[in-house]
């Protein structure tokens, strides 16, 4: 078990701070990480694990487990109107890891999980962050526990990872800024026998929106679409049995004004939100959690400085990979109509161009910039 008094209190324990907690742990830091849920969620928003998050995490284990309980992605297709108009292939892994692997985020939390126990670090569950103070010197945190207890913690560092709503980022009082999409959407985990190739990602171009499908495992398939019956255009490619699960959300694509102030850090949904069009979010989240990682152990050794070069390098390439998603996003949105014409006309041809499939793959890879811990 960490110390109460720890040298980094991480905030949330979902998989960035998860991988967060094992990293610094790795380190041999004190570390201690609080959730105010009473248990690990069950469901899964983040289905893909790609190549940069299976680097990041190399040396810890959790990679190769990652690895052998999923299944690689061979690719991605293009649908409109019954007929494929564009197919990509990913590399196979030959010595390097996969560039996308499909596993659950709740298998990849639990993996992560059972890795920090091993280090001695236990999630504090049903405890939730209120405040904090900081000097010059350490961070003060007031926590609430289930039982109505009130704690006050001081920690060294401070990093919250607790989500597109969090506290920590409010405590700061920064901005979240960007934009919406206005209409909600629609989301199945749904036993299907199709003709869809079950080792690819699918896109289903619709005169009102699009549909994203990939199996999870089995016949079980995750259908993520906004057009107004993305299940009766699934019907034209196979049989729909059992929904085992049935979700809506609503898209954002956010940066926070700043990634940290003085011995205070975020990371992973605290940090940015975007689309699950390229499957970033919880890949985006652990390599925050890296960089930190390295950037803390440093601050801790006394090179306060670094804790900048976290928020300066993190910052900047949020602001990148959003605005990348975002454009995609709005792309196969395919509204307004000026938009839908390009998916529909410009794109397949595009998509035929080397430079194009190769920034495909660097994203699906999460290998659209340079991973760096130092400026």
């Amino acid at each position: 078990m960490a110390s109460m008094q720890p040298d980094v209190l991480v905030v949330g324990a979902g998989p960035t701070g998860l991988a967060a907690a094992l990293m610094l742990a790795h380190r041999r830091v004190a570390v201690r990480i609080i959730d105010t849920a009473e248990a690990p969620s069950t469901t899964s928003k983040a289905l893909a694990v790609n190549s940069r998050t299976l680097e990041v995490l190399q040396g810890t284990g959790v990679a190769e487990q990652i690895v052998a309980e999923g299944w690689p992605v061979h690719g991605a297709t293009l649908h409109e109107g019954g007929h494929d108009v564009l197919a990509f292939d990913l590399p196979p892994a030959t010595g390097a890891h996969p560039a996308m692997t499909v596993l659950p985020q709740a298998r990849t939390e639990a993996l992560l999980t059972k890795a920090l126990a091993a280090r001695g670090v236990t999630v504090e569950r049903g405890v939730t962050f209120q405040s904090l103070a900081q000097d010059l010197a350490e961070v003060k945190a007031t926590l609430a526990h289930a039982d109505g207890r009130s704690e006050q913690v001081t920690s060294r560092l401070l990093l919250g990872a607790d989500g597109a709503r969090s506290a920590t980022r409010a405590a700061l009082a920064l901005d979240f800024e960007g934009s919406s999409l206005p209409e909600p959407w629609q989301l199945w985990d749904i036993a299907m026998a199709c003709s869809l190739d079950a080792y690819r990602a699918h896109i289903l171009f619709e005169p009102d929106g699009f549909i994203f499908v990939l199996r999870l495992a089995g016949d079980c398939w995750r259908v993520i679409g906004n057009t107004r019956d993305p299940l009766a255009t699934l019907r034209r490619y196979g049989t729909l049995g059992a929904v085992s699960w049935e979700s809506q959300f609503h898209i954002g694509h956010r940066v926070a004004a700043r990634t940290g102030m003085g011995r205070v850090a975020l990371a992973g949904d605290a940090a940015h939100i975007h689309s699950p069009i390229g499957a970033r979010g919880m890949n985006l989240g652990i390599e925050d959690a890296y960089v930190y990682a390295a950037c803390a152990a440093d601050a801790l050794a006394g090179d306060m400085g670094r804790m900048n070069d976290y928020a300066s390098l993190r910052h900047a390439v949020h602001k990148s990979v959003v605005r990348r998603i975002g454009a995609i996003t709005r792309m196969v949105h395919g509204r307004p109509l000026w938009l839908r014409w390009i998916r529909d006309e410009v794109v397949p041809v595009i998509g035929h161009l080397s430079f194009a499939r190769n920034l495909m793959m660097r994203t699906a890879g999460g290998l659209d910039h340079p991973l760096k811990t130092r400026p």
